[in-house]
């Protein structure tokens, strides 16, 4: 039976004026400016959407989440305000809220038709970049209540505000301060520039710029599960590392099948084997930066695994994850002061040159590429708003910029078979069934091929 959701008109929440709350001495001029650091100038704007979806009742969420978005704003008060130019204008404007209900279905039916609701559980930007400006909020939620009890929590932001390890942050606060405690962990005040942490290279922000020259790409969405058992194949098959390194991570081995499987997907489209087929990472790096607990803003690095569309297609996948584990190692060096200060050294060169080189790049050579995050190990799977923790939280892209996927956190009630939840738009419609058929084909090898 299809959902159907009905929205209700959209209304503004403010940063609450309670008087126990008490604004961070820094904000309290509602006309205070944050400038935006480099690892902030370095996402483009885009919006970014989280779904939370929980399976237990609370009293009234709608009222009981409205109530502690604003309380939470008090705590992160930049986050109501706007973007004007390179800087947030802490103005306590308000994020905007959409109270939304659904029919009856159960929580499979629910789940099974989520990558075709994009619209109907989140609220949207108008357009695929978020342009700023006064009337534009930074933040938007929407609560679905469903007639069973459940609902949905869905969280839109512009990338420019924070990264996904920061918004959980944020979303934590709110599910504390529901639940009628306090918030655990003290945010840092936004008022910094780039002498607080170090830069990103200015090449860099002007790769990542050169995105918005394209308009979003037509692909398909996807939820892909990646089996437990595939998984430590392929952990068995990239082997030891250098001693004192830790083994093949989970989101290592998911990300070297993703790329193998839609490189080869794709291929029929592509150049020849010789065409560029990076993977890009965006790596967190709030602990080699010296980031302090309670930052929210932007931490990210993007780094950027070099191949060709041949060097992917033929290698085991535990080759690949050695190619990636390798790429990760210059990470450190990407925050050098060379790379500061846009040298070339400190370990940067070959990642330098392949983001330089997407500058000029067709929108043609984008499809060739692929970007996969993680939002495992960040926190948001633990927000609870009174009833316990969601029994999934995904990403819900309407569109995307370039073809990617986030690997999810673990669902709260597991999978039969362990599998990894990844939700993607990376593939466009005519190459659903070819990925499919690789994804399918290397979990029914019997090992020998990694």
């Amino acid at each position: 039976m299809p959902i159907l959701v009905t929205k209700n008109s959209p209304i503004c929440i403010r940063p609450s004026s309670s008087p126990e709350l008490e604004p961070p001495p820094t904000t309290n001029n509602a006309a205070a400016v944050v400038a935006l650091s480099s690892f902030d100038k370095c996402m483009p704007p885009v919006p970014i959407t989280m779904l939370l979806v929980f399976d237990h009742p609370i009293d009234n969420p709608t009222h009981t989440i409205k109530t502690s978005l604003s309380r939470a704003l008090a705590h992160y008060r930049p986050i109501a305000g706007r973007l004007i130019g390179d800087t947030i204008a802490c103005t306590d404007d308000g994020v905007t809220f959409v109270a939304a209900s659904a029919n009856n279905s159960t929580l499979d039916e629910a789940m099974a038709v989520l990558p075709q609701m994009p619209t109907d559980l989140a609220i949207g930007y108008p357009n695929p970049r978020c342009h700023g400006g006064a009337d534009e909020p930074l933040l938007l939620m929407q609560v679905t209540e469903f007639a069973c009890g459940w609902f949905v929590v869905a969280v839109t932001w512009n990338h420019l505000l924070a990264d996904a390890s920061g918004m959980a942050q944020f979303v934590l606060a709110v599910g504390e301060l529901a639940r009628g405690g306090g918030v655990s962990v003290s945010p840092v005040v936004r008022l910094w520039d780039d002498v607080s942490l170090p830069g990103v290279p200015s090449s860099a922000i002007a790769a990542q710029k050169a995105t918005l020259d394209f308009d979003p790409l037509p692909l398909a969405r996807l939820d892909v599960a990646v089996p437990s058992s595939l998984i430590s194949r392929v952990k068995a098959a990239a082997g030891e590392f250098a001693a004192g390194e830790p083994p093949c991570t989970v989101f290592e081995a998911v990300a070297a099948v993703l790329w193998r499987c839609r490189v080869r997907a794709v291929m029929s489209s592509s150049a020849g084997d010789e065409s560029p087929a990076p993977l890009t990472i965006p790596c967190n790096v709030r602990k080699l930066a010296g980031a302090p607990v309670g930052y929210y803003g932007n931490c990210v690095v993007m780094l950027v695994v070099p191949a060709t569309a041949g060097d992917v297609a033929n290698s085991d996948v535990g080759d690949l994850v050695r190619m990636i584990r390798s790429a990760k190692a210059k990470v450190p060096g990407m925050l050098s002061s060379s790379s500061i200060n846009g040298d070339s050294g400190g370990g940067g060169d070959d990642d330098g040159e392949v983001v330089q080189g997407k500058e000029a790049s067709a929108p043609a050579v984008w499809y060739q590429a692929l970007a996969v995050s993680s939002w495992r190990n960040m926190g948001m799977e633990g927000t609870d708003m009174g009833g316990g923790a969601p029994v999934r939280v995904t990403w819900q892209p309407e569109r995307t910029m370039v073809p990617a996927c986030v690997v999810c956190p673990p669902r709260r009630d597991g999978r039969e078979d362990g599998s990894v939840d990844v939700s993607s738009m990376f593939v466009r419609d005519e190459h659903v069934d070819a990925f499919k058929d690789e994804l399918a084909r290397l979990i029914a090898d019997d090992g020998s091929e990694e």
